[in-house]
């Protein structure tokens, strides 16, 4: 295979376009290869990480369209463009992005996260983050713990999950947070408790979901209740149940606290048990179709919501200087109070 580009030298710092031929040496007539693989061998100087992000996002194109799929097949002589951006600082900088904060003090500062916030910076999301928001309100005074792109950070939400979370000021108060969060309650005042609406309503009034959550073995994005994997406890109880049309229960409203903390647990173990949340496009897209059974102002408001309808409601902590158990709760959001009536509503 032959290759060229513009200039390797500087290519994360200015940006640069790569214009590299797939050549046919050692191969068939006709036989071609992985986009991914193609520009592994040719472009030595990006990880195979940042090469497929790089597809992933768009930058790479085939005979001038955009090529997103790493498994493409590339033909012999094909020529490929691969545009690499220029690298953003690696350091997050402060933005002036509001901040809903519920508790603040030296140690630990408490908020409440609308949805549409990720935590902080990573592959697409380097910017517009709550890490930014945070460096902004505190300056240095951050915890460094978590590294340059997660100061203070000792847990997350997702990004379209609404609610309560705390972070760290200081190191110390990081260490004994991480702590407390790594013991997930069992000996400690740690709780999480989350309020999660679902599509179908579970025949008993409370229970506990025990599966071991891991990668999906196809979706590398997803998460998947998977033999072998981490061991995962959600306990969940009913508070609500709707009903569609028909006057069978529709849709649940369930109050779940966490025993471990894996990625997406609470979505993943919902939909394993057959009632994912509301909204949740990744684990419970099969249920779409549910919508079709509401009544016109519950459709309406589930066609509004844009995310999975979870939100973080509880929290409780121990102080790490002054030992002392502190609870914070959190009301539905508004699009989650509008959801609730009208599911509520007469069908």
């Amino acid at each position: 295979m032959q290759g060229s580009s513009s200039n390797h030298q500087g290519a994360e710092s200015t940006g640069e376009r790569r214009i590299i031929t797939a050549g046919a040496a050692g191969k068939s007539p006709g036989q071609s290869q992985r986009l991914d693989r193609v520009l592994a061998e040719q472009v030595e100087d990006l990880s195979r990480t940042r090469l497929k992000a790089l597809i992933v996002a768009g930058h790479v194109s085939i005979g001038g369209a955009p090529v997103q799929d790493p498994a493409y097949q590339v033909k012999a002589d094909e020529t490929i463009i691969v545009e690499v951006p220029p690298a953003v600082a690696p350091e997050p900088e402060g933005e002036n992005i509001p901040l809903n904060i519920v508790y603040e003090d030296d140690d630990l500062l408490v908020l409440n996260k609308p949805k549409g916030l990720v935590v902080h910076p990573a592959a697409g999301h380097e910017t517009g983050t709550l890490v930014n928001a945070l460096i902004a309100h505190c300056g240095t005074s951050l915890s460094g713990i978590g590294g340059v792109k997660r100061p203070g950070i000792v847990h997350r939400l997702d990004k379209d999950t609404t609610g309560l979370m705390v972070v760290a000021k200081n190191d110390r108060a990081h260490q004994s947070l991480t702590a407390q969060f790594a013991d997930h309650g069992r000996t400690g005042a740690l709780r999480r408790g989350y309020m999660a609406f679902v599509w179908g309503a579970p025949s008993r009034s409370h229970g506990t979901i025990d599966q071991p959550i891991d990668r999906h073995p196809f979706a590398r994005e997803k998460m998947a209740v998977r033999q072998g994997g981490r061991h995962a406890v959600t306990h969940w109880e009913m508070l609500e149940s709707f009903e569609g049309r028909d006057g069978k229960p529709l849709a649940a409203l369930l109050a779940c606290q966490l025993e471990t903390g894996r990625t997406h647990q609470i979505r993943v173990h919902l939909g394993h048990a057959g009632h994912p949340l509301i909204g949740d496009d990744v684990y419970g897209s099969g249920f779409r179709t549910k919508a079709n059974q509401l009544g016109t102002p519950a459709k309406t408001a589930v066609a509004a919501l844009g995310r999975q309808a979870l939100h973080a409601y509880l929290l409780q902590i121990e102080h790490p200087a002054t030992g002392e158990i502190m609870n914070w709760q959190s009301g539905l959001p508004e699009d989650l109070v509008l959801l609730q009536s009208a599911l509520r509503a007469a069908p």
